[in-house]
């Protein structure tokens, strides 16, 4: 039978690893150093089971989502990652699991540069919750309230084959999705990438004012944008990347899992037209698609066109934690 601190030791704990926090795992707190003129970036996420992933999820790709959503954050502020803390809740101390879910979160913490510094650990309903640490300039972190009237609007990445994929089942599609496409729509699902290289570019070169992770679902997240910003938009839904298992489904389902499918980890960001170049350059430089797909208006609200520019009466809602 592991104990709490054993469980640590075995599965959380990496002796021998230079790191950039003061002091790591093993006393009350951790401490970091900030560098010298930059400031920290702190964001938090929750992972519940039955609520935020399936009961008896594949351990591995647990770990890699429950970092993967907290980055996409720092992505989202244009921060570069520093350190993490976990606190993980769990039914029973199985080594097996406890094996598989420390690979998949280490294996995408080292693809990043990001420390594991501390944390903690109970028995309970499995939980998890993950704190980031990140580093940015002042002045030049994305943040929601800075888009301006005029700028362009832009999606990383393709969007709705996670939601397709929850689709796919919980057997909601009028057709169901062959087994090989949904294999290939819940690898977004279940393992998303954190943009975090684009999101770095567009705060480092000042190419972008305002950006959003696309958690919930695009049209709400974009709203987080124009409430904060006092602003409105014109989103063009035929104009939105769909995942290639969606793009092959019909365009009612594309345009509703687009626009607001939700777990979809991209960057939602506003920049100035005159910046068009400098965002397909850095896009490219990373190896990340983006696509424009409308505009930041003076007039409040949000306005949804399609490919002709015609108004399109749709009821889209993203996803809410106390509602949805």
């Amino acid at each position: 039978m592991l104990s709490e601190f054993d469980l640590i030791k075995h599965y959380f704990q990496r002796p021998g690893r230079a790191g950039r926090a003061t002091l790591g795992i093993g006393d009350d707190c951790a401490l970091l150093t900030p560098t010298p003129g930059m400031q920290t970036a702190i964001s938090s996420d929750m992972l519940v089971e039955g609520r935020h992933f399936f009961a008896g999820e594949d351990p591995a790709r647990l770990g890699h989502k429950a970092l993967a959503v907290n980055l996409s954050d720092l992505a989202a502020m244009g921060a570069r990652p520093v350190g993490f803390t976990l606190a993980l809740a769990l039914p029973a101390a199985n080594r097996d699991w406890l094996a598989g879910f420390s690979q998949g979160l280490f294996a995408l913490a080292d693809a990043f540069d990001i420390e594991l510094i501390g944390g903690d650990t109970t028995k309970g309903p499995l939980n998890i919750c993950i704190t980031v640490f990140g580093e940015v300039r002042p002045g030049q972190a994305l943040r929601r309230g800075a888009a301006q009237a005029g700028d362009d609007i832009w999606i990383s990445g393709t969007l709705g084959d996670a939601r397709l994929a929850l689709a796919g089942y919980r057997l909601e599609l009028p057709q169901p999705l062959d087994a090989a496409s949904l294999q290939a729509a819940a690898a977004r699902m279940h393992t998303p990438s954190p943009r975090v290289a684009l999101g770095l570019l567009l705060a480092q070169q000042g190419i972008a004012h305002a950006a959003i992770d696309i958690s919930d679902g695009l049209v709400g997240d974009l709203g987080h944008i124009l409430h904060a910003s006092a602003l409105g938009a014109t989103l063009d839904l035929d104009a939105l990347p769909a995942g290639p298992v969606l793009a092959a489904q019909d365009i009612a389902l594309r345009r509703a899992y687009c626009a607001a499918g939700g777990d979809d980890y991209e960057l939602c960001f506003t920049a100035p037209a005159s910046a068009r170049a400098a965002v397909l350059a850095a896009a490219d430089s990373v190896a990340t698609p983006v696509t424009r797909v409308g505009a930041i208006d003076a007039a409040s609200g949000l306005r949804l066109v399609d490919a002709q520019g015609l108004p399109l009466q749709l009821k889209l809602d993203s996803f809410d934690h106390f509602t949805s």
